[in-house]
């Protein structure tokens, strides 16, 4: 007999790969939740003669209802992620909070047996700078106006106090099809960033299906391991080369100093040991996103590179706060 998944979030980035991996097995009937607007539509529809397609709020509880019924394992992605959920806080709580608690509590109604799969996020932890190794057990605090990480905290804490069966990921900086945004100036140079794949990710959601015994009431780091860690600078300056924009020369102070987050997950290990599921280093993710970008675009990037990088930058809010004398903001992003 096939088991039922439901998956929210299937057109992100993690959750599109998600959906993909679950495809693959032909043991699992599928139910997908998700928001829909024209990128859902695009990207889901042409699965619809395999899997069951839900749109909806996950903030509605009349939504939820019609998608947890007899469901043997959530894989819950669904959530609003910065920069959106820095700019509406308000928002990303309704959400990501709010909505993972409907969810709980109307699958503690209808699939009181079912397996909660849930994402969390390396941000919880805060700005690690001066101890960049992460364990899962370290104190959670929150980077000053990280609305997002604050959602997270507060959505791990329901998932815990449900009568559910649950395990909980967080996951380290996820790369793969990223948008360059003001976001890139709030994370200082000398950040120890571990990166893993959304393959890599949506492989560890999956395989978890198979491992509740082993993973079952446990909060797990999940990261790509020490083949995926380098400095922020690093990973920027191999990043502006291949996307043909050049040096990272930007000025003094475009960069924050303090107050972000992100670090290596010392005992990451632990879930990889259970899940098997890293496949990507480093060089497999820039191999990957290189292959994404056309001679032609790399050109123009090169041609265009001083504008591009000018347009970037008036996008840098630590710049501006200088440039400005904002003393709030100097203090959120310098020492």
């Amino acid at each position: 007999m096939k088991r039922a998944i439901l998956l929210t979030g299937a057109s992100g980035t993690v959750g599109y790969q998600t959906l993909l991996q679950l495809l693959e097995r032909e043991t699992y009937t599928i139910t997908v939740f998700d928001k829909k607007n024209e990128m859902s539509v695009k990207r889901l529809s042409p699965f619809s003669d395999r899997i069951e397609i839900v749109y909806g709020d996950i903030t509605n509880t009349v939504d939820v209802e019609k998608i947890a019924a007899n469901k043997d394992a959530v894989i819950h992605l669904a959530a609003i992620i910065p920069p959106i959920a820095d700019e509406h806080p308000e928002l990303a709580k309704k959400v990501n909070t709010e909505g993972t608690r409907i969810l709980i509590e109307q699958l503690e109604l209808q699939s009181p047996n079912t397996f909660f799969i849930y994402s969390s996020s390396i941000s919880v932890y805060g700005d690690r700078l001066k101890t960049p190794y992460i364990n899962v057990g370290d104190r959670l605090l929150p980077s000053k106006g990280d609305a997002y990480a604050v959602t997270k905290i507060l959505a791990e804490k329901i998932i815990q106090n449900s009568n559910l069966d649950w395990t909980i990921f967080r996951l380290a900086a996820i790369m793969g099809g990223h948008k360059m945004s003001k976001l890139m100036f709030h994370q200082p140079l000398d950040t120890s960033l571990e990166i893993a794949t959304p393959q890599d990710t949506a492989r560890a959601f999956v395989k978890a299906i198979n491992k509740q015994a082993a993973v079952s009431k446990r909060i797990f780091n999940l990261g790509g391991g020490e083949s995926c860690r380098i400095s922020y600078e690093g990973f920027l300056k191999r990043s502006f080369k291949m996307f043909g924009l050049g040096a990272l020369n930007f000025p003094d102070k475009a960069f924050a100093e303090k107050n972000f987050h992100c670090g290596f997950y010392e005992d990451g290990d632990t879930l990889e040991a259970i899940l098997n599921f890293r496949q990507h280093t480093l060089n497999d993710y820039f191999a990957l996103e290189n292959a994404k970008i056309s001679p032609l675009k790399k050109a123009a990037a090169s041609v265009f590179k001083r504008p591009v990088k000018w347009y970037l930058l008036k996008q840098s809010e630590p710049y501006e706060s200088i440039k400005n004398d904002d003393k709030d903001l100097k203090e959120l992003f310098f020492n």
